[in-house]
This record gives structure tokens, sequence and C-alpha cells, in this order.
């Protein structure tokens, strides 16, 4: 395979600007391992396009059973526009999934253009909203595979949001809470909440296995390695993949609000609004208006999902 055909797919600004938030860790599937593919969170409940291309195929699959879900979801598979990105899309086949599709093989959609409604599928976590699933495969690779899935690095600049772990609850589901802090430095750029050092950090901590981190915005050309600490506490390990991102494998850890024990933090960066995402997967007694504090520590074991 030709070295371009390898190196990591950039996803620039153009594409990411349509969306409010991404994130290339918060999920527990193997394809989102080592940041090999993005999950895109439209404001508005539609499924833009993220690149342009044409349609080569749509695939129905069987989801897990859940109560809040719907029973099938959707592949849709495309042969990326040759000039996207540089030039690299005319090696690029791109995965999209959690769409009910509104096109057919043989159609062209521009980035941008509608491929049919966003579908809450039975592989979301009751706490996470809906969104479009993108990664990229070699063009001649098996397009209905997830494993193989080329790396994705974000190409815009990401601050970190320093955090003090206390907030007002403005939101909450049956498996989450919402705080107003940290809040977002800089509304309509990206930022993401931060480790002590400034380090942004995106995944799942530490409900999931890893998760990652990006340079800070205006102070690091690079993400920080080495040890990862957040609220006073070291939470994981951060290892560069020399150009392909930087993975953090996180610590055995306990989150915990008001001293009641939490899932984990849900953590991804933000375009306008940021605040923390606090994950309770078996129900919670917080309310709207409450007032909390939020501690990591390390723990036997932390609660894994994936």
């Amino acid at each position: 395979m030709p070295a371009a055909e390898r190196s990591p797919v950039p996803l620039p600004a153009s594409l990411l600007d349509r969306y409010a938030r991404f994130s290339c860790y918060n999920s527990p599937y193997p394809a989102h391992d080592r940041g090999c593919a993005v999950d895109l969170y439209p404001d508005d409940g539609t499924a833009p396009a993220p690149v342009p291309g044409e349609v080569v195929a749509t695939r129905t699959v069987a989801c897990p059973d859940r109560p809040y879900a719907v029973d099938e979801d959707h592949l849709i598979v495309l042969d990326v526009a040759d000039d996207w990105a540089g030039g690299r899309g005319a090696a690029l086949l791109a995965r999209v999934l959690h769409v009910d599709p509104g096109v057919d093989a043989g159609d062209w959609v521009a980035a941008g253009d509608s491929l049919g409604e966003s579908v809450r599928s039975g592989f979301f976590g009751r706490w996470v909203d809906d969104h479009l699933h993108l990664g990229f495969r070699p063009a001649e690779a098996n397009p209905y595979r997830a494993s193989g899935s080329l790396p994705v690095v974000p190409d815009v600049s990401v601050a970190g949001a320093q955090w003090d772990g206390t907030g007002e609850v403005t939101e909450t589901g049956q498996t989450y809470v919402r705080l107003d802090a940290p809040a977002h430095p800089d509304p309509g750029s990206w930022a993401a909440l931060a480790a002590d050092d400034g380090t942004p950090l995106d995944g799942g901590l530490a409900h999931y296995s890893g998760g990652g981190a990006y340079p800070n915005r205006g102070v690091d050309d690079d993400a920080a390695t080495g040890q990862v600490s957040l609220l006073g506490t070291e939470v994981g390990t951060a290892t560069s993949r020399a150009g392909r991102g930087t993975d953090v494998d996180w610590a055995e850890l306990a989150v915990r609000v008001d001293g009641e024990r939490a899932t984990g933090l849900s953590l991804f960066a933000s375009r306008d609004a940021l605040g923390a995402k606090i994950v309770f997967h078996e129900g919670h007694a917080f309310a709207v208006g409450d007032e909390v504090a939020v501690t990591v520590a390390p723990a036997e074991s932390s609660i894994r999902l994936g």
C-alpha cells in the first residue's frame, strides 16, 4: 500500500465546522481505537455529508436491542471526491454510520448535502447524543469492515478549558448530567476540557479504556505526552503516535459527584457550549440547579463499559 494511503487522514476545518462537536475517542467500539474514526455531532438532528463524493453502497444492519433506540442502523459508503483534502480523496472511501439513507448508490453528494435522517442507534449508550460516525479506508479495501480504518487527525486548533471540578447542573437525563462549567474560553472556535497542564482531552474517562489529547491552541505545537493529570489526580499516560495523534491510556479511576460514584466523564471538542458531561449509566438523583463538585481519584478498578 502506498505510504500516502497509510498516513493519517486530516479532518479540515471545512469538515468539522459543519458540526457542533466532535470526538475521535469517546466510544467503546474498535473503529475508534487509536483515533481511527471521528464522531460528528450536528446541533439540529440533521445528517450533513462530511465529505463530497459518490455513494458506492448503502447497507442496513441489526442493532443491539435497546428500549430507547431503533433496531436497525445503516452504513453509507462514499468514494471520496478526488480533490478533497488537497487530493487525498482520490485514494479514500468514507464510511458513515447512524444515518437512515436518503441517498442511493450512484448518487453524488456535495459536502454538507443531506445524507438522510440521523438515527438513534442501538449502538449508542443512553447518554450518547445522535451523531454521524465517520471513518476512512483505502479505496481498494473492503468498505464494509470497520477494522483497518485509517487514523484521522483533526486539522484544527483546540483550546484547553481549565476546570476546578465545580459547577451547576444545567441539564439532566436518566444516565447523565451536564454542568455549566468549564466555560468555553472562545465560543465559535474549538475547545475541550483541559488536563491540569492545559492539554485538551478527548474520550470517556475512564468508562472507556482509552482516550486522546490534542495540542493546546496557542501554547503547544504537539499534545503533551507522559503522565496526564486532572483535578489534581494522575488519570493516565499520553503517548504520541508520531504525527498520527496522541493516545491516552486511562488509569483505574473513580469519578464522584458530591461523593456519589459516577461512571465517568464524557470528553469531546465543542465550538460553542462546553460544560462537563458526567455519565451515570445506572441512574442518579441530581436535578437542574444543583451546585455540585466533581472529584477524580485512584480506584481499585474503573467502571468500564468498553
